[in-house]
């Protein structure tokens, strides 16, 4: 996967029609599934988060047009202890839509 912060922005916006500054969490897993990225607007700022696994691969739900959408975290146990770095302190919300 060699798409970065912007160009993953991008596909959420075109591919997936959403807002990628909405405050949602956007996971796309690599084409092998050791890699996975993750871009998150905090309302402050966009950050990209990635991990790669020496051995093994991610496990995915089937996706149905593209998109996997829950409300409960479905995360690979691997992956919330890079989230963590992020402090709810900071967090003021998601940002407001734009007009």
């Amino acid at each position: 996967m060699r798409k970065g912060m912007q160009g993953l922005a991008l596909l959420v916006q075109q591919g997936l029609q959403r807002n990628p500054h909405g405050g949602d969490l956007f996971v796309f897993p690599g084409r092998a599934g050791a890699l996975v990225k993750i871009i998150w607007h905090d309302g402050v700022g966009m950050s990209l988060y990635a991990k790669r696994l020496e051995k093994g691969r991610f496990i995915w739900p089937s996706a149905k047009d593209g998109m996997v959408q829950r409300t409960r975290p479905i995360l690979p146990p691997s992956v919330p202890p890079m989230l963590r770095r992020v402090s709810p302190m900071r967090n003021p919300g998601p940002a407001p839509p734009k007009r």
